[in-house]
């Protein structure tokens, strides 16, 4: 089998490392790839949907699985079906729930879905003079894709103008920003839930935590995500009751009554509080670096598990009941302004964790930084000690310039 992966993360890494495992598997093309993903592949440098829908046909590419958001949103589905092309991913139609907060947010509301209480803004003005009379802190949301960063807790009404400001009128995300989502602050912890789906039935793996802030004990600006632990220690039988009962049911009732059936992958984004679990949102794709531990415990063939989604067969998913733990090497100045460039250097000294690049590039002889997110080390152990114990000790010979990740990733 041809396998073509789109995205160029250490989410991407992590499939093509389990595809890797499979002895069917003659060829895996990465679009565009990676320093992983080179030594496992074949990077290919073209990215937008046309180039990828030609390479498919050329290279007579059996199945693609698509990591980001945006090829998702642009369509990417839909022109590959259009060509009889097997892809596993959403439709640009489902992509909506994660490429407009604002579309998501209206179709949990109206489907009953737990969620935290929101209004929706177009217009500077009317934001501005909704969060003078809100209670604090409150959360301020770009509707549109934002790569993880669209999301500010103000802790007052000073920080909320300013971050209507910057998204609004400064655009520093462009597009994204022009719409806001204002929701009311939920207090708890937030978990992770992945669900496979094939056309009908949506399957949840187990739980996953991801470290969204940039700083230890959850401080700082948000980012893509510092690392992540499988299965989510807190989760307990009775959030998951809860879960199914008011979020996976009600979203699967929704789907089939817009006729937004999709075989893909759909992400559970989930607060945690007294009250219960609320859904903060939907992607309609793998999470970063959820993956990257999800990956480390599954049990399934994933072309197999991919392979019954599509023919809309019900699958039952395998996990290890050992314990998974990520950590996210960073350049300095992430999530804002950070310089690229760098050499990598301690690489071999990688003993007990698997090594997945993510913005990092293969040069002559050397490994350079080209992203925020430079790699991933992924480590499994009978407990969240061990797991961490290993990507930590791995982490130590691992110099870059202004190298940085968090030291609590896996504590808890």
């Amino acid at each position: 089998m041809k396998i073509l992966i789109v995205g160029n993360g250490a989410r991407e890494s992590a499939l093509g490392v389990k595809l890797q495992q499979d002895k069917r598997v003659s060829k895996i093309f990465f679009a565009h790839g990676n320093a992983t993903t080179e030594t496992i592949g074949q990077n290919y440098y073209e990215d937008d949907i046309i180039s990828l829908r030609n390479l498919a046909i050329q290279e007579n590419i059996d199945l693609t699985i698509v990591g980001p958001e945006a090829p998702l949103v642009n369509g990417i589905v839909d022109e590959f079906r259009k060509n009889d092309l097997q892809i596993f991913g959403a439709t640009a139609r489902c992509a909506e729930l994660e490429g407009s907060k604002a579309y998501s947010k209206k179709f949990m509301q109206t489907y009953n879905i737990k969620t935290a209480k929101a209004e929706v803004f177009d217009a500077y003005h009317e934001a501005m003079d909704y969060v003078k009379t809100h209670s604090y802190p409150l959360v301020i949301k770009a509707s549109g894709l934002a790569g993880g960063k669209g999301v500010v807790v103000c802790e007052d009404i000073l920080e909320a103008n300013a971050t209507i400001h910057k998204f609004m009128i400064d655009r520093i995300y462009g597009d994204a920003g022009i719409q806001l989502v204002i929701e009311e602050y939920l207090v708890g912890y937030e978990v992770s839930i992945i669900a496979f789906s094939n056309g009908k039935k949506l399957f949840p793996c187990i739980p996953a935590k991801d470290y969204k802030k940039a700083g230890n004990g959850e401080k700082g600006p948000n980012t893509g995500g510092m690392g992540s632990a499988a299965p989510s220690p807190e989760w307990t039988p009775e959030n998951q009751a809860d879960f199914e009962k008011n979020i996976l049911e009600p979203t699967i009732a929704g789907l089939q009554d817009k006729n937004l059936n999709f075989r893909g992958f759909i992400f559970f984004g989930l607060m945690v509080t007294p009250k219960g679990c609320y859904l903060l949102e939907y992607n309609m794709r793998l999470g970063d670096p959820e993956t990257q531990v999800l990956m480390a415990l599954l049990e399934n063939n994933l072309i197999d598990t991919i392979t019954s989604c599509l023919n809309g067969e019900d699958i039952q998913l395998k996990f290890s009941d050992k314990k998974a733990v990520c950590l996210v090497m960073c350049s300095g100045g992430y999530p804002q302004n950070y310089e690229t460039g760098f050499e990598i250097r301690g690489l071999d000294k990688v003993e007990n964790s698997t090594l997945l690049f993510a913005g990092a590039t293969q040069e002559p002889k050397k490994i350079v930084t080209s992203g925020g997110r430079v790699l991933s080390l992924v480590a499994t152990g009978d407990t969240f000690d061990e797991a961490r114990k290993k990507v930590y000790n791995d982490a130590l010979p691992i110099k870059f310039d202004y190298a940085y990740y968090r030291t609590d990733i896996g504590k808890f």
